[in-house]
């Protein structure tokens, strides 16, 4: 058990692992919300336990099963970001494959890692499905509330529901998320960042995003909760950037290196090219590409410096919605430069020199996204090939065009 402390609500709760479990009288699905995986992001964690104690004193009928999570409580209770490493992102196989044989006694986001690990794996053992995984997060600049959605057909068409901006892509340029990792594992799976850390409307957010989520996924019923206004609640926060974005740039903060953000950004704000964005090591950073500026950096920890993103249009989404149903990627190997590189045929190889023509739009367009580079080659990994369509074949959102 630790303590946590909001200075939103300037009151301290406590915690331990578990936040909270909710077992539903009948068949339903699992929901698993985590928050505060980074320590100085306290608001899911006050959010997720006044909603589960809502939820019992109210005696409201539940479907399935609800956990809520938390995330690195030695962070948590120090109201750090994490002690040595980010603890979202650590979630690679390779890391996933040693947790099981190391024993982390010097390295406390490890530990945590560790723990959280083992607590995913005991609600599979226990539970069902369908599985669903929030990931509740806020953040250092001022912020309308949105969703981080890496990109399968499943999280798209569960995540168009809310009147929420969607950025996609971003696991193209972050190594190790936990939901890239849950993703992989086939299950629906996004993070929703509810606004500045220290903002009482963070929790606010966060509290309409958890119920809004239990009426979507089909574990609570509309007519038992204030469904329009917390629906209203994040509409209104969203101002008019109801639309799915990408991420097309990242700046990274390499290891030593001094980076200062300009002054009064504010996430979504638009940037044109060449503006000046931020100093790093006594250098200035200004923008190569006209766009919005995501994520901003105003705190100590963290390597993310900012990110850059465009809208993406509907005609896209619904083109790339029917390339991926009808298997489209299949055709691929047979161009030149480009060849599986894997059993599965979910990861590609394209040899740059010969196969140019091909953009990164391209490939997105299919579901597939780069992780790696090498002088020559592209690796990119499909989402689709592992996702679980068939575990969610009933759930109510599933018919969603997009």
């Amino acid at each position: 058990m630790i303590k946590v402390y909001s200075k939103a609500l300037n009151k301290t709760l406590e915690v331990k692992r578990l936040i909270g479990h909710i077992k539903g009288s009948q068949e339903g699905p699992t929901l698993i919300f985590i928050g505060g995986i980074h320590g100085n992001e306290p608001s899911g964690v006050f959010a997720l336990h006044k909603v589960l104690s809502e939820l019992r004193e109210q005696n409201t009928l539940i479907l399935g099963s609800i956990y809520a999570i938390s995330g690195n409580l030695w962070a948590l209770e120090k109201g750090k970001r994490y002690d040595k490493q980010d603890l979202n992102r650590l979630w690679t196989p390779k890391n996933i494959k040693r947790l099981i044989e190391i024993h982390p006694n010097d390295n406390e986001d490890i530990a945590q890692q560790k723990d959280i690990y083992t607590t995913i794996l005991k609600i599979f053992e226990i539970e069902s499905g369908p599985f669903y995984f929030m990931d509740l997060h806020s953040t250092s600049s001022r912020t309308v509330p949105f969703l981080t959605v890496n990109d399968s057909l499943l999280n798209r068409k569960f995540t168009m529901q809310y009147p929420l901006p969607m950025i996609l892509g971003i696991e193209e340029y972050l190594e190790g998320p936990l939901l890239s990792y849950i993703n992989e594992l086939g299950y629906v799976a996004f993070g929703f960042e509810a606004g500045q850390h220290d903002d009482i409307a963070s929790i606010q957010n966060h509290i309409s995003f958890i119920y809004l989520t239990l009426v979507f996924a089909g574990s609570i019923a509309k007519a038992d909760i204030d469904y329009e206004h917390h629906y209203q609640t994040l509409s209104n926060n969203s101002l008019d950037y109801k639309h799915v974005y990408e991420i097309f740039s990242r700046h990274e903060i390499q290891n030593g290196n001094t980076f200062n953000m300009k002054p009064g950004f504010i996430n979504f704000q638009k940037i044109e090219k060449y503006q000046e964005l931020a100093t790093s090591n006594g250098k200035t950073i200004i923008s190569r590409k006209h766009g919005k500026i995501f994520m901003p950096l105003y705190q100590k920890q963290g390597d993310d410096g900012f990110f850059l993103i465009k809208r993406t249009s509907r005609f896209f989404l619904n083109v790339s919605a029917i390339l991926r149903n009808i298997g489209f990627d299949r055709v691929l190997p047979l161009l030149p430069g480009v060849r599986w590189s894997s059993d599965k045929k979910d990861v590609l190889t394209v040899n740059l020199k010969i196969a140019r023509f091909f953009t990164r739009q391209f490939f997105h367009l299919l579901g597939y996204r780069s992780k790696q580079f090498d002088e020559n080659h592209l690796h990119l990994k499909n989402r689709e090939t592992a996702s679980k369509t068939k575990e969610y074949q009933y759930a109510p959102w599933i018919q969603n065009k997009t």
